[in-house]
């Protein structure tokens, strides 16, 4: 069953690489959906997939790349859109 979470990231996550990171751990998890930087500093990621899939990678968004420092993601259930076909940057 396909679930999606849309997770708000917060932190030093910007100019960190952390989209990137994001993007390689959402592959590792076989997600689909999107990451993007918002306008506050903080990053928002919507992730489409199994329900172990998705909170492994909410586990990977709270670790983030080397040089990021999160202090709080927070998740919201949205509905599945089922619009994704992969994972990517959106701007």
């Amino acid at each position: 069953m396909t679930i999606a979470r849309r997770f708000i990231v917060r932190g030093r996550v910007q100019g960190v690489g952390y989209r990137y990171f994001a993007i390689r751990a959402a592959a590792g998890c076989n997600l689909t959906g999107y990451v993007k930087n918002l306008a506050d500093g903080s990053v928002e990621a919507v992730a489409e997939g199994s329900a172990k899939a998705v909170e492994s990678f909410k586990k990977e968004l709270a670790k983030g790349p080397s040089f990021a420092r999160v202090t709080d993601v927070a998740e919201f259930e949205i509905p599945p859109s089922g619009r994704y076909s992969r994972f990517d940057v959106e701007y």
